[in-house]
């Protein structure tokens, strides 16, 4: 399960709102090499038959079902400037979220 804070919630409504026909937020993350990972937000028509999905506060989230295990714990943020950011709940160097910039 992840987590969407309400400045994201809010920010992927407004999105949402300016493209009513795409309502369902998609999120997935793939390996670029051995060291970095990217993760993506899609709005989407409907959800893919895979897509794990969960409810935000009216918001749906629909997590590739590959990703799923890897995105459980991630914090989606939102705020200006930067956009949206994923903090992970076990970044290696720190007791804290460590940030992974989208932008």
């Amino acid at each position: 399960m992840i987590i969407v804070t309400p400045s994201a919630r809010k920010e992927l409504l407004e999105l949402i709102a300016a493209h009513p026909r795409d309502p369902v937020v998609r999120l997935a993350v793939k390996d670029l090499d051995h060291e970095r990972i990217a993760f993506s937000i899609t709005l989407e028509s409907t959800s893919q038959p895979d897509d794990v999905l969960q409810d935000c506060e009216g918001l749906t989230v629909a997590i590739e079902g590959r990703s799923a295990a890897r995105m459980n714990g991630i914090t989606l943020e939102y705020g200006e400037p930067g956009g949206f950011t994923f903090l992970h709940p076990q970044h290696p160097d720190e007791d804290k979220l460590g940030i992974i910039n989208l932008n």
